[in-house]
């Protein structure tokens, strides 16, 4: 069974992750679970209150095989977790690394985006930061997926959840279907 954590902090852009761990979970049977700073309750930008399953302190690598870091606007101020060490580790061991919107900032942080394609908010959202990865940057509106670390922009839930999906090795038709699912509000009236 694929073992999913997610890591939330106060005000975590809820839509961010939602798709890929409601899909894992109710498609994939994936064990998807939720940890936070001291393993305390969080309430989303949206309003949404969550009682995690375990402390982000708590999170045993060797019991995972996805390590996705929410968004949020807690990645840009003092009162942000570090969890640079737990990041890095987690991809010397291999573990797939997702982060999405501000969370791209904390893979920066990590030295996870330093030699590898990735994306984020904007290259000034990085930039600012001094991270060695910064020649690698790609300016897109849609996840990135490179050596098992995916990162992506805070409006490209989507693309974020088919990234990981396909570095887990869960593509083909049904994957497709569910993109063209999604992507079809887009589609110009006939």
């Amino acid at each position: 069974m694929t073992r999913v954590i997610t890591i939330l902090t106060e005000d975590f852009s809820d839509w961010e992750t939602a798709l890929f761990n409601s899909a894992g979970r109710a498609y994939y049977g994936f064990d998807t679970r939720f940890a936070t700073p001291g393993g305390v309750p969080v309430t989303s930008s949206g309003g949404m209150i969550v009682t995690p399953h375990l402390a982000l302190e708590a999170i045993q690598l060797d019991e995972i095989d996805v390590l996705i870091v929410c968004g949020g606007t807690i990645w840009q101020t003092e009162q942000a977790p570090n969890i640079n060490a737990l990041v890095k580790a987690a991809h010397e061991k291999n573990i797939i690394v997702a982060g999405i919107c501000d969370a791209t900032r904390v893979l920066a942080q990590a030295g996870v985006l330093d030699k590898l394609r990735h994306t984020s908010n904007s290259a000034a959202n990085l930039s600012e930061l001094n991270y060695g990865g910064a020649a690698y940057y790609q300016d897109v509106p849609y996840a990135v997926a490179d050596q098992r670390v995916i990162t992506a922009p805070g409006t490209a839930p989507v693309s974020f959840m088919a990234e990981i999906f396909r570095t887990l090795g869960q593509g083909g038709g049904e994957l497709d279907a569910y993109l063209a699912m999604h992507a079809a509000e887009h589609s110009k009236p006939a």
